[in-house]
């Protein structure tokens, strides 16, 4: 059975014309357009510096454009401040390679962190939480398998322990877009189907959309429903998995790279 056409489907996210210089004078991205529709697990790929965290991350504002326009459910991102900003990024989850999670604190307190968007300045400077919000965090810990481990402190876990925890807070925050940024890159081989199949469960089970930054071209081809590939800050492809030859391959990466292999 074939899928709606892009016309019937809705937007999460529109980027236009979207360009990132730092201040050191590199050119991060340069024009670029795509469109993210609801519900779908958008892979982006392409080689180290070119482009795929700094596109992420301008999509929450964690980097500042330089131009061009980021549209979230029809929203200009680009242009909200103070408390539209705020409630714009608490409808977006970060899921970052380094887990990016508050060490110190107990495995339930970084998953309830996921509902500070939704507590007042006071409940969120105290982190107090209510004890639906501590059932609901829980039930996630319990979802993604680490039931009994809520009070250990974060960094007495595993790596893919912590990223699962970070998985937790994307659900508990209840975001309608997930952002992940090399999610596994951090992980032994045999944990990453692991994580990217909670990472899935996000996208299949809950509804959110999800863009994602991989380099591992197996995981790639299992997960996303559509790629696009940037090469030195420009869109150069984009397609489903199914189209994702070899011969694409080697356009992306280039005539020195091993289309079975792994491209950091």
């Amino acid at each position: 059975m074939s899928g709606p056409s892009e016309m019937q489907r809705r937007e999460a996210v529109r980027i236009e014309g979207l360009s990132k210089v730092y201040d050191d004078g590199t050119l991060a991205l340069d024009g670029v357009d795509l469109t993210v529709y609801e519900g779908e697990f958008l892979v982006v790929l392409g080689l180290s510096g070119s482009g795929k965290s700094t596109l992420l991350r301008c999509v929450n504002r964690l980097i500042e454009p330089t131009e061009g326009r980021i549209l979230i459910h029809g929203e200009d991102m680009t242009a909200a401040t103070g408390r539209t900003l705020r409630r714009m990024r608490s409808d977006v989850a970060m899921i970052f390679q380094q887990f990016n999670l508050v060490r110190r604190h107990t495995v339930l307190t970084n998953v309830l962190s996921g509902s500070l968007g939704r507590s007042g300045r006071l409940g969120s400077y105290f982190l107090r939480f209510s004890e639906i919000e501590r059932k609901k965090a829980l039930e996630f810990l319990e979802r993604v398998g680490l039931e009994g481990r809520d009070q250990s402190r974060a960094d007495a876990l595993s790596g893919g322990q912590q990223q699962r925890v970070a998985i937790a807070r994307a659900l508990m925050q209840e975001a309608k877009l997930v952002l992940a940024d090399e999610p596994v890159a951090s992980l032994d081989p045999a944990l990453r189907h692991s994580v990217m199949r909670h990472i899935e469960g996000l996208n299949r089970d809950e509804g959110m959309t999800v863009m994602c930054t991989l380099h591992d071209i197996d995981l790639v081809r299992r997960y996303a429903t559509r790629l696009v590939a940037l090469r030195a800050g420009r869109k150069v492809w984009e397609g489903t998995a199914d189209e994702f030859d070899d011969e694409t391959f080697l356009e992306i990466y280039g005539q020195e790279a091993e289309p079975a292999a792994e491209v950091a």
